[in-house]
């Protein structure tokens, strides 16, 4: 019985993540005035969307590649935010300038943080 009750206890780090997202996901949407950016963190990549959820259409979309698909050269921290910088300018060329920032579960913390920070800089407001 206690060994069930330790194995049950067990909750992965995509688990815990999915849980974070779902609590972010229920208070934040975007609009056609207001999008959402959408950030996906994997171990090599960043891959960063402009939602407009209530037509369900993706208006701006970039992506970090890897250092070896990549023509940017540093840290994947300071590559993510050079990206904010130009996703930030793609939106403001699309008509964007205010946005909601949507985390996706992670923490505030490292290349979230720096492309944030890379989108602030770049003009976007949220």
């Amino acid at each position: 019985m206690v060994e069930f009750i330790i194995s049950f206890m067990k909750v992965s780090k995509s688990q815990h993540r999915n849980k974070r997202r779902a609590r972010v996901r229920a208070k934040i949407s975007g609009t056609s005035l207001v999008p959402r950016i959408s950030v996906f963190r994997s171990n090599r990549h960043l891959f960063v969307q402009i939602i407009d959820d209530e037509s369900r259409k993706t208006v701006v979309s970039s992506i970090i590649k890897s250092k070896k698909k990549s023509s940017l050269k540093g840290t994947k921290t300071e590559s993510a935010s050079v990206i904010g910088e130009t996703l930030a300018k793609k939106a403001q060329e699309s008509g964007i300038t205010k946005v909601v920032f949507d985390r996706g579960g992670y923490k505030y913390h490292g290349r979230v943080k720096a492309l944030a920070e890379g989108l602030r800089k770049g003009g976007l407001k949220f």
